[in-house]
Formats: structure tokens, C-alpha cells, sequence
């Protein structure tokens, strides 16, 4: 079945959260709202796919998580990206940009 409008290629979700946290720290509805505005709508990141996944970054020191004031006064989790995350960017950017090739390759065969 063809992937739908906004569906991500698996695997890519949480190398698209390190990159939207390697531009500023943010929390979690600010991450999606930057990811939908950085695809020109394309990929809509649903709460569901995103906290465990931030959660995952989390546990494997990937990012940094803090209780903030939000905009609205409200009480939300900042994310940061640490060294470990910038790292693991790097690596993912790579391996992403291998695969693309791959595909491209097989596509004008």
C-alpha cells in the first residue's frame, strides 16, 4: 500500500526530532508544530508517534528533558539536544543520505 500524505518512512521520526532540537531547545508541540512547518505541511507528527519517542532519545541521552513555563504559562517539558544527540544526528544525516542514493540508483535502473 502506497504511504499516505504525512506518513514518515520508518526510522525517520526521531532523526527528524534531533534535527528540530539541533535548532533550539523546544517542547513537544513545538517539535511537531516545526516539524509540519519545515515539510510545508507533508509530515503532521501525532502525540501518539512523538512522546514515545522522545522518550526513547531521552532514555538513550540523546536529548535532555526540563519542566518549563510554556508561551501560555502553562507547564511543559523542554527538550534539548546533547552531545550524544548531535553525534547521533550526524550518523543518522549519513546513513539517510546513503539510503537515498540507493533508492535513487534503483529508480533510474
Amino acid at each position: 500500500m502506497p504511504p499516505k500524505h504525512g506518513d514518515l518512512v520508518q526510522g525517520t521520526l526521531e532523526m527528524l526530532v534531533l534535527k528540530t532540537l539541533a535548532l533550539q531547545p523546544m517542547h513537544g508541540f513545538g517539535i511537531s508544530v516545526r516539524i509540519d512547518q519545515m515539510s510545508n505541511g507533508i509530515f503532521h507528527v501525532i502525540p501518539g508517534s512523538l512522546f514515545p519517542a522522545l522518550n526513547r532519545l531521552e532514555r538513550e541521552g540523546r536529548i535532555k528533558g526540563e519542566w518549563r513555563s510554556t508561551e501560555n504559562n502553562r507547564r511543559g517539558r523542554y527538550y534539548t539536544l546533547t552531545d550524544l544527540g548531535r553525534k547521533a544526528l550526524k550518523e543518522e544525516i549519513r546513513a539517510w543520505e546513503r539510503q537515498v542514493e540507493a533508492v535513487a540508483r534503483i529508480l533510474e535502473a
